[in-house]
């Protein structure tokens, strides 16, 4: 059973996203919180394995909670509930660690496969926020190096994790289709996040997000 926590400033849209997580057997909706300070608090009390969290919430908003969530419970998927027009967050959300973007609007079917795909390690961005992510992430230019100057700085079996990673696949899956041991996948993994200036693995994904 997948826990999921719905942050959210505006009790309708709570109150909605519950009944569309209600239908599917696998998701349970375990708490709400209407902002960043309340999601904290919840997660004093309940365990939760993804968080659908609003950008835009009083005295804290999703981004900054998504941050500090990710600091003191890395296990917790994030994704964040935008709109159309909010894209100056996108890239502050990537460095954060967050799981993806989906729309408020987004169908149903959407909304509950981005919630399982976070669960399992993968990202999610609803298609009308990609372009507008690779922008964000084209503009960071100390911390995004082109395709070319990538793959110069990593060594061939580097390459192959990274290729790994970005098809989504975990630690253990990498090992055992590689033939070496977890903790040799995650000295790789780190010494990839090293040399491309970044902190997490998901953010090897949004890197090529275009090729997908």
């Amino acid at each position: 059973m997948i826990k999921v926590m719905i942050a959210d400033d505006q009790p309708i849209i709570r109150e909605g996203l519950k009944k569309i997580l209600s239908i599917d057997s696998e998701i349970q909706v375990v708490c709400e919180a209407e902002n960043g300070y309340d999601v904290l608090e919840k997660l004093n009390k309940h365990i939760v394995d993804v968080i659908l969290m609003d950008v835009r919430m009083p005295k804290m908003d999703g981004i900054k909670a998504a941050g500090i969530v990710k600091k003191q419970y890395p296990d917790i998927k994030i994704i964040i509930l935008t709109t159309f027009n909010e894209d100056e967050y996108l890239f502050d959300g990537i460095k954060q660690g967050i799981s993806g973007y989906i729309l408020k609007d987004s169908e149903i079917n959407y909304i509950i496969k981005s919630i399982k795909e976070a669960y399992n390690d993968k990202m999610m961005f609803d298609p009308s926020v990609t372009p507008k992510l690779i922008g964000a992430l084209n503009n960071q230019h100390d911390i995004k190096p082109s395709e070319d100057k990538i793959f110069d700085l990593l060594t061939k079996r580097e390459i192959e994790i990274l290729n790994l990673v970005i098809k989504g696949q975990s630690n253990c899956q990498i090992s055992s289709n590689l033939f070496i041991s977890e903790g040799t996948v995650k000295n790789y993994i780190s010494s990839i996040l090293k040399k491309l200036n970044l902190q997490r693995r998901t953010q090897l994904s949004a890197l090529f997000i275009n090729e997908k």
